[in-house]
């Protein structure tokens, strides 16, 4: 459930009924790969090719929450959460993609949700966060097909018909960038002084066919929020969770500020930008060119079909930008070699997107209602002889973040919710196990859960419904 506040709201805390969750996704923390009709998915085949991940891991076990879910919505209730974003795995509910749904993967869900609600805590289900089913990679070719795209909104029109009587929130898709164009194309990723290239599931490399991909994929959340709603009765919401790319002005001026939102329009214009206007900006077509994807007629009104809120993931700024009296009006301020930045290296430390990232989505798109729906950091977290996992910088980097959020809420942006990444060390995709972003620290020889003194801060924030 919500935050409630039954005294006055001081000068630093949330809105009222204010959402404190955590996430997850269903491939990093479920394991049982092969239990109870669950089919295989493009993460299934991915991690057990040689060399793709760190170590060899795969999620074949992860954190088995498969098992251990009930526990584990006991142990995020006790550290304070009111929200819990988890997701869907398609291929537990289609292990062929399409045709008989598995009423096993779905009984899955059913606990899951009744164990939230039982506990007080309000599930917000994501339909998919990269596990494709093998079968619709292997038949369609995934997301280069708008067969797919058909595909993916019959089954979030059945999830939905399913768990819609309990869940109240549906995100469509997870991080269209992370999935479209790391996961057919590989990208480079500016960490300061160098680049660093990132390949995620399926490991494809498209070329200039990326642009149909990417239109298939917002094609899909265009029909699956059409689908959703056709099955659920008013009230239920629904919307995407996109990895925003925002652009933070280098000094807080009407110039400054008016260049970091064309910036923030552009770099998102194959994804958010479209999805929110119903159209593709001239620039991103004309950086298409012949390549550009083929629109066929009704699907710019599909693919703008409003949304009820709007999720954006927040780790890092995207550039630093000043004005330009050049086209496109502003210019990227490359990042200094003596950038901070967390133990991940493409995880250059900027809090202030926090304030400027749910600004921009309000003030470019007219956004009713904002979610954090994801925000964390990888940290070296180790045991210490108490038994402890003191992880003093996920503190730091959470407070810090928190304190720039309430800013824009203070502000009058519609912030509805902030999302830790993540409630547990889970599998970390490429970077495997080797990489915790949770609150809960995880032993995964033994699968025995110690919350992180960052877990007592997140509990000591959404008791006060503010930054602590």
């Amino acid at each position: 459930m919500a935050q409630s506040q039954s005294s006055p709201r001081s000068s630093h805390q949330m809105p009222d009924a204010f959402h404190w969750g955590v996430a997850t996704s269903s491939y990093q923390i479920e394991g049982a790969v092969n239990e109870d009709g669950r089919g295989a998915s493009i993460w299934d085949t991915y991690a057990h090719t040689i060399g793709k991940i760190k170590n060899g891991d795969t999620g074949d076990v992860a954190d088995d929450h498969y098992h251990r879910y009930a526990d584990d919505v006991k142990l995020m209730q006790s550290i304070g959460v009111t929200a819990y974003r988890f997701s869907v795995a398609w291929p537990r509910i289609f292990p062929n993609g399409t045709g008989t749904p598995n009423p096993q993967g779905l009984a899955f869900y059913d606990r899951l949700v009744d164990a939230q609600l039982s506990a007080g805590i309000e599930p917000f289900a994501t339909l998919y966060h990269w596990d494709l089913p093998q079968a619709l990679q292997d038949r369609y070719g995934g997301w280069q097909s708008r067969d797919t795209a058909k595909a993916f909104a019959e089954y979030a029109g059945y999830v939905a018909s399913k768990l819609g009587d309990r869940v109240k929130h549906f995100f469509t898709m997870n991080e269209f960038y992370s999935f479209v164009d790391m996961g057919y194309q590989g990208i480079e990723i500016d960490v300061g002084a160098q680049k660093v290239r990132v390949e995620l599931a399926p490991g494809l490399h498209v070329g200039p066919a990326i642009y149909q991909v990417r239109h298939n994929a917002v094609l899909a959340q265009g029909l699956a929020i059409q689908a959703i709603r056709a099955v659920v009765k008013a009230g239920t919401k629904c919307g995407p969770a996109d990895n925003i790319n925002s652009a933070v002005p280098v000094v807080n001026t009407p110039e400054n500020i008016a260049a970091a939102q064309r910036a923030t329009r552009e770099l998102n214009a194959a994804y958010l930008t479209v999805m929110l206007e119903g159209a593709y900006t001239d620039a991103y077509l004309e950086a298409a060119g012949q390549d550009g994807p083929k629109v066929l007629d009704g699907d710019l009104k599909v693919i703008g079909t409003p949304v009820d809120f709007v999720g954006i993931n927040v780790y890092r700024p995207s550039v630093y930008v000043i004005p330009s009296a050049d086209a496109p009006g502003f210019k990227a301020i490359p990042f200094n070699a003596s950038h901070p930045h967390m133990l991940s290296s493409w995880h250059l430390l900027g809090p202030e997107v926090m304030y400027w990232a749910p600004r921009q989505v309000r003030s470019l798109w007219g956004a009713k209602e904002i979610y954090i729906t994801e925000s964390g950091c990888g940290a070296s977290d180790v045991i210490s002889p108490d038994g402890r996992v003191y992880d003093s910088d996920r503190i730091m980097y959470t407070r810090n973040n928190l304190v720039w959020l309430q800013r824009a809420t203070a502000e009058g942006v519609p912030v509805a919710g902030y999302f830790q990444w993540s409630f547990m060390d889970n599998f970390e995709w490429g970077d495997g196990y080797g990489n915790r972003f949770g609150l809960v620290y995880v032993d995964f020889s033994s699968q025995k859960r110690i919350p992180k003194l960052s877990a007592s801060y997140f509990k000591a924030a959404a008791a006060a419904n503010a930054p602590v």
